[in-house]
């Protein structure tokens, strides 16, 4: 059960990534439309991060962890590079846990 499951969803998975190239010149969505779902993308990376960063209820967070968030979200609107972004938040959580904050 569980490998059919895996494979319905890989090909589910191969056909939207198929249908957007291909379907690419045939549909036509009005600028409404193109708007909501950029708006969209940006609302569910920001829950995902939410909720991947910030594990609440789930252990001790401390204040290192959402420091590290906070100097990689400050890094990030200063549209700096992923990697200095990553670097930023990393370092920025290493340095409070090293100096024993949290």
């Amino acid at each position: 059960m569980l490998a059919a499951g895996v494979v319905a969803l890989a090909a589910g998975t191969y056909v939207f990534r198929w249908a957007g190239p291909a379907l690419r010149d045939r549909v036509r969505l009005p600028a409404r439309v193109v708007r909501l779902l950029e708006i969209g993308a940006v609302v569910l990376l920001t829950a995902l991060v939410a909720v991947t960063t910030l594990p609440l209820g789930t252990a001790d967070l401390g204040f290192a962890m959402p420091a590290g968030v906070l100097a990689g979200g400050l890094v990030a609107w200063f549209r700096r590079p992923i990697l200095l972004v990553i670097l930023a938040a990393a370092a920025t959580t290493a340095f409070i846990r090293l100096l024993g904050i949290s």
